[in-house]
């Protein structure tokens, strides 16, 4: 009888050790979840659209810098999330993570299976360029928004579809950082503006010597310096007589968006403000 008292008071102090050990770090984490994220919806001419977005506390009472942050083809606005996280890098900024809608893709899903971006300007009635008017509009009346201080920055179909912010609704940013894209039809029709720009060397889908052709011409738009100086690990600055920066990301990877240029980005953004 006392062997088995011992024994339940043995499985007792256990199954007590798992929980505080276990158990109760799980039920903190789920109670600091930031309540800052909202899951926000509006209606685009017939269509539902989403974005998640994080949102500090004084964004009502403080001018806020905003960031859109676009998913690759395929990709979602929570994976997104969760794959950036930049409001731990700048808390008092708002950032908002938009979700595609299924999108034929350039290079892969020709059946548009998945979700993506629209890759030019009058595609699918430009339903995404009128989504983010919408996101623009709500965020700019409901708080306190520095327009001096608003970016955007996407990969792969989410950077192409920055560039097409870029060359639609220059006026309305500060700065672009797309991440292995190109946008040829764009090109032509973009202004000086600071960006960034991050590229995979063995990227097999975007093909750097397509990158490569895409950054030198922004190189030239911009004024920049021929010389850059080190910006951090695999990261360049180029000065610009035209008081438009430039940033070369350039990492050994391939079509992938590396962690560590969230703080390369997030540090350019920070230096940036619309003149």
């Amino acid at each position: 009888m006392a062997m088995i008292k011992k024994n339940s008071s043995t499985v007792f102090k256990f199954f007590f050790l798992l929980f505080i050990f276990i158990y109760i770090p799980v039920l903190t984490v789920l109670a600091q979840s930031p309540s800052e994220i909202k899951r926000m919806q509006w209606t685009v001419g017939d269509t539902q659209r989403e974005a998640m977005a994080y949102i500090p506390a004084t964004a009502k009472t403080k001018a806020s810098p905003l960031i859109f942050v676009f998913h690759g083809h395929g990709g979602t606005m929570e994976n997104a999330y969760q794959s950036h996280r930049f409001e731990k890098l700048w808390p008092e900024a708002i950032i908002v993570y938009p979700q595609g809608l299924n999108t034929p893709g350039q290079l892969t899903d020709p059946q548009g299976k998945l979700p993506g971006w629209q890759k030019e300007n009058g595609d699918m009635n430009n339903r995404d360029l009128n989504f983010f008017d919408q996101m623009l509009k709500t965020f700019q009346a409901d708080y306190k928004i520095d327009d001096k201080r608003i970016y955007a920055t996407g990969h792969s179909n989410g950077g192409g579809f920055t560039y097409l912010l870029w060359a639609t609704r220059a006026d309305v940013f500060a700065a672009f950082a797309p991440s292995s894209a190109v946008s040829r039809k764009a090109a032509g029709q973009l202004k000086p503006k600071p960006a960034m720009h991050i590229m995979g060397e063995q990227d097999p889908l975007v093909k750097p010597e397509w990158q490569k052709l895409m950054y030198n011409m922004i190189l030239k738009l911009n004024s920049c310096d021929p010389q850059g100086k080190p910006y951090g690990e695999y990261a360049t600055y180029y000065p610009s007589k035209s008081g438009n920066p430039v940033v070369l990301y350039i990492h050994p990877g391939g079509h992938v968006y590396p962690t560590e240029a969230d703080e390369v980005v997030v540090k350019f953004f920070k230096a940036i403000e619309k003149r």
